[in-house]
């Protein structure tokens, strides 16, 4: 490592104490090198602005990523930073076809030479963690989630993908397999894990045997205002892809032909969604952020269908005011505070849906708009790096105290 701190370097020495203060808005001495590993690259979506809150805490740490085919209009929130990507990067189609390579994926992680830094930061939700790093480098893992597809959500993505049997399943339970076994392995190589809910916490719990600080994702609460004037109908939004369960909502509202419901997104499912569609069901299919949140603003509510590791749009449709029926599972038990900001059912059915659809109407004159934006703000960037910044001071301490975090 290339660092001025004073590391003693006898076999089994602990680093010592001494730190300086922290400075430029870094949790961490200047003299520290730092390190941020990211998974994918491929567009700027809901991990990337993770990433983005994680360069302003730690600007000037070096990048890295498997792949970087981020488009040039969004790669303002790297803040100039150049990528060191890996040897998938140059793979044949792995512009668009990256995911194949998921065999490589671990090989290509651990190829990446981090030996410059002092503390190495993962943003993890395949295989970031995943990275090595000597005794004399701490390592931080922020974990959007364990790899569902082969931990929680392996039998249902084994169904959807229509791989329970066969040839092509056999060699996909294989692949998975192996995931598994190093996502395992791997997470012994993190010093000190920080979950981005209390969901995933149980989760790092459950399968490496590890407890995880909470640091909430950060949610641009600043690109919507608080509307209190409601127009009669309900919005729904997401990319259409099976466990979103859009179809699920379209199907409730079908049967309830008094309420209006506007979906927002496309995805593989839109057609078979659509077929399902009553007549007060609109489908947009994709909208620009501009027409979506016009609608989210004035929406009498937000309905949410899926078991989500946090979920960003629930909030950002209490930024606007709007109260938000959700599935009481996952991430928006935490985001959603029930009797005041919106309502959940606690089985994905039509039955659930309607029933919680007809509590909040009986509720609606007692929720108010500007309650639910201030819960929202709990979320905020601002409160994201704060708490980032703090996980970050707290474990480089007991690190550089005891060696051990």
């Amino acid at each position: 490592m290339y660092s001025d701190l004073d590391i003693a370097t006898a076999p089994g020495a602990v680093m010592p104490a001494t730190r300086q203060e922290p400075k430029s808005g870094s949790p961490l001495p200047a003299s520290v090198k730092t390190a941020i590993v990211h998974d994918w690259l491929p567009v700027y979506a809901g991990a990337e602005r993770v990433l983005e809150q994680m360069i302003h805490v730690l600007p000037a740490c070096k990048l890295f990523s498997l792949i970087d085919f981020l488009p040039d209009d969004q790669r303002a929130f790297l803040q100039g930073k150049t990528v060191t990507t890996s040897l998938i990067q140059r793979l044949p189609f792995a512009r668009s076809k990256y995911r194949m390579y998921l065999p490589f994926v671990p090989f290509a992680t651990e190829q990446f030479d981090l030996r410059g830094a002092d503390v190495v930061v993962s943003s993890s939700y395949v295989a970031a963690k995943g990275v090595l790093t000597t005794a004399d480098q701490l390592h931080i893992s922020y974990v959007h989630s364990p790899v569902r597809y082969a931990w929680d959500l392996y039998f249902q993505y084994l169904k959807e993908g229509n791989l329970e049997r066969g040839m092509k399943g056999l060699l996909a339970k294989a692949i998975l397999h192996y995931v598994r076994l190093f996502d395992a392995v791997s997470a012994n190589r993190v010093d000190h894990f920080v979950a981005n809910s209390r969901t995933v916490a149980r989760r790092i719990w459950k399968t490496y045997r590890r407890k995880a600080d909470v640091v909430y994702p950060p949610v641009d609460t600043t690109a919507f205002a608080l509307q209190t004037k409601k127009d009669d109908f309900y919005l729904t939004a997401s990319r259409l892809v099976p466990y979103k369960r859009i179809d699920l909502i379209v199907e409730a509202f079908s049967q309830m032909p008094d309420k209006q419901l506007v979906v927002i997104g496309d995805g593989p499912e839109y057609a078979r969604i659509a077929e399902k569609a009553g007549k007060n069901v609109t489908m947009l299919g994709y909208q620009p952020f501009d027409t979506l949140r016009d609608y989210m603003q004035r929406a009498r509510a937000f309905v949410f269908a899926a078991e989500e590791d946090f979920g960003i749009i629930p909030v950002e449709a209490q930024a606007c005011g709007t109260p938000v029926v959700a599935y009481g599972r996952g991430g928006a038990t935490e985001t959603v505070v029930p009797g005041e900001t919106g309502f959940f059912f606690y089985e994905q059915t039509i039955d659930g849906i309607r029933a919680a659809l007809d509590t909040l109407d009986e509720n609606y004159s007692r929720l108010d708009p500007q309650r639910i934006r201030d819960n929202a703000l709990r979320f905020s960037a601002d409160r994201f790096r704060a708490a980032f910044s703090d996980v970050i001071e707290r474990a480089y301490a007991q690190y550089m105290t005891t060696g051990i975090e």
